[in-house]
């Protein structure tokens, strides 16, 4: 018991450490970007004497000593409170609460189908023939090598303006997710499909392969049902980049497809020197690294038994 509760409580400092130091390295990058923050509180076209900008940099806590305003903000966000956004005017909380629900909903989405085609991909192109691996091959580069932006407006112009067949924007409906989705979905696909290929053939060069075949196994059931599980154990360790693209590929779709989310919203604060918006969102894109590292080991903890006693986990 007692090493189970002490790996918990690592793996707990674990987290909080990341979360300040994302935490605090936004707030230190943000003091560096030049122009003052009254401006995004009041706009820049309003006219406030000397007198009212004093009084705003005290309401907001500007006027303090960078020292103490790293501590207070410290201090909210152990509190959960995340301030006000200077522009909106509103909680930061519950801006992200308000946008998070799309661009949950588009990653979801995004995370299925890019597993989903890097699978079949995978199984399709791990065949004794030579050619299907090296035409994904191409493929698989030519995607990865494309930007979102222009991925994104690559298919804009075919299936909305020429054949009209998808909306062009957020209509409200599951339509216009598939662009979106599909545009967020095959970089990702991409990657995770060249990782896995090459954990398969891997896979499929051991012995418990050789005795799967033995005992009459069908080459489809020996990829799918032996060999897979074990190739997907790489492509699982790229959980941080999984997440980190996810986030970053939100901004750019979100924005090419004027979609509503946190990556429109965090393109706005940022232009805009939003930074109790912009902090908050760094903030939550630590926390949501972090539970989604924490998931991604518990996953290859069931995939991979062996896992487990080295991490003082008894198997069921």
């Amino acid at each position: 018991m007692r090493p189970v509760v002490r790996q918990v409580a690592v793996r707990l400092g674990g987290a909080l450490l990341v979360v300040w130091g994302a935490a605090s390295c936004a707030f230190l990058v943000l003091q560096l970007v030049p122009g003052d923050p009254v401006r995004a509180v009041v706009g820049a076209n309003a006219l406030v004497d000397a007198g009212q900008r004093e009084e705003i940099r005290h309401h907001y806590g500007l006027d303090r000593p960078l020292p103490v305003q790293y501590v207070t903000y410290l201090g909210h966000l152990l509190t959960g409170d995340l301030g006000d956004s200077y522009q909106l005017q509103q909680p930061v909380s519950g801006v992200l609460a308000q946008q998070l629900r799309p661009t949950a909903e588009l990653a979801l989405y995004a995370t299925l189908l890019a597993v989903l085609l890097a699978v079949v991909v995978t199984v399709a192109t791990s065949g004794r023939a030579r050619w299907p691996r090296r035409l994904s091959a191409v493929v698989e580069l030519v995607v990865v090598s494309t930007p979102s932006f222009w991925l994104g407006i690559m298919l804009l112009t075919l299936f909305s303006f020429r054949l009209g067949w998808l909306p062009v924007s957020d209509s409200g409906d599951v339509r216009s997710l598939v662009l979106p989705v599909i545009t967020l979905a095959l970089p990702i696909a991409a990657v995770l499909t060249q990782v896995m290929r090459e954990g398969l053939l891997d896979a499929l060069r051991s012995p418990f392969v050789l005795t799967a075949r033995a005992r009459g196994l069908t080459e489809p059931a020996v990829r799918s049902r032996h060999a897979l599980r074990h190739a997907a154990l790489p492509a699982l360790t790229l959980a941080g980049w999984f997440t980190g693209t996810l986030l970053s590929g939100a901004v750019v779709v979100e924005n090419v497809f004027a979609r509503s989310g946190i990556g429109r919203v965090t393109l706005q604060a940022v232009t805009s020197r939003d930074l109790p918006l912009v902090q908050g969102v760094v903030a939550l894109s630590a926390v949501v690294f972090v539970a989604v590292g924490t998931v991604v080991e518990l996953l290859c903890l069931a995939v991979d038994p062996r896992l487990r006693g080295a991490t003082g986990v008894k198997a069921a």
